[in-house]
C-alpha cells in the first residue's frame, strides 16, 4: 500500500443559541457556525471552520487562530477538545487527521462574520463536507451531557439574565423543554447562579419583575457529576 502524507488539522464546531432567519416557531435555537465551500471537493457544502496545525502551535491554539482567520470570531466563552477523527479515507486526497473542538459564544454576542459563513440550525444542518455532519452531532451530544452535571451554560449565556431566558438556552442545547422552577431548584442547590441584585423592566402585561442572575463561575466546573437532566414526562 503506498504511503500518503499525514496533515493534522484542527476543527471547531462552535454553538450558540440564537434567533434564526429561518425559524418560525418565534423561539431560539441551537445554532453552529459553518462557512461554505467554494472550491473542489465537496464545493458548495458547509464546512466547519478549521484548517493545518501549524508546526509552532499546540492544537487549541490553532482552533482559535483558525476562528479569528478565517470566520472572525475572536473569542469563544468556552473552547474544549472534543475528539480526534482520524480515519484514513475521511478526506479524499491526502491523510488528514483532525482534532475536534467544541466551543460556545455567548447568546447576546452577534459577531461580525464574512460573506461565507453563516449560523445553522443544528437540527435541520445543510450539506455537509466530509464527516462534519458526524463530528457536529457529537458537539451536541457533549454538550447536551455535560448540561447536566457542569457549569457549561455559562458559555452560552448572557452577563446576567433572567430565569425565563436561561429556561430557554437550555431548552435550546437541550432539544426539549425544561421547567424553569426545577431548573432554577437544581441550579441553586448547586451553586451555580448568582443574583445580581436587579430585576428585569416589567413586561408588556406587567406583572412581578423578574430577579436577574449570573453565573457564579465563568470557568468550566463539575457540579454533580451522578446528575442527569431528563425530558419532561
Amino acid at each position: 500500500m503506498p504511503y500518503r502524507s499525514t496533515v493534522h488539522e484542527s476543527l471547531a464546531a462552535v454553538f450558540q443559541v440564537r434567533q434564526l432567519r429561518t425559524t418560525s416557531a418565534g423561539r431560539p435555537e441551537l445554532a453552529v457556525l459553518l462557512w461554505q465551500r467554494a472550491l473542489d471537493p465537496e464545493r458548495g457544502t458547509w464546512a466547519l471552520p478549521g484548517g493545518r496545525v501549524c508546526d509552532d502551535e499546540d492544537i487549541e491554539t490553532s482552533a482559535r487562530r483558525q476562528l479569528a482567520e478565517k470566520v472572525d470570531v475572536c473569542e469563544v466563552s468556552h473552547l474544549e477538545q472534543l475528539s480526534v477523527f482520524s480515519d484514513p479515507d475521511r478526506v479524499p486526497g491526502e491523510r488528514r487527521i483532525a482534532s475536534a473542538f467544541l466551543g460556545l459564544v455567548p447568546a447576546t454576542t452577534d459577531p461580525r462574520l464574512p460573506t461565507d459563513t453563516s449560523w445553522h440550525s443544528v437540527a435541520a444542518l445543510p450539506p455537509t463536507s466530509f464527516d462534519h455532519g458526524v463530528l457536529v452531532a457529537e458537539a451536541r451530544a457533549r454538550l447536551a451531557a455535560k448540561l447536566s452535571y457542569t457549569n457549561i451554560a455559562f458559555g452560552l449565556a448572557p452577563p446576567v439574565f433572567t430565569m425565563s431566558e436561561l429556561r430557554e438556552i437550555y431548552r435550546a442545547a437541550l432539544g426539549y423543554d425544561v421547567d424553569s422552577t426545577n431548573l432554577q431548584r437544581v441550579l441553586n442547590r448547586r451553586k451555580v447562579l448568582s443574583p445580581t441584585g436587579d430585576t428585569a423592566p416589567p413586561g408588556p402585561t406587567g406583572g412581578r419583575p423578574a430577579t436577574m442572575y449570573r453565573f457564579t463561575d465563568s470557568s468550566l466546573r463539575v457540579t454533580d457529576e451522578f446528575a442527569a437532566l431528563r425530558p419532561p414526562g
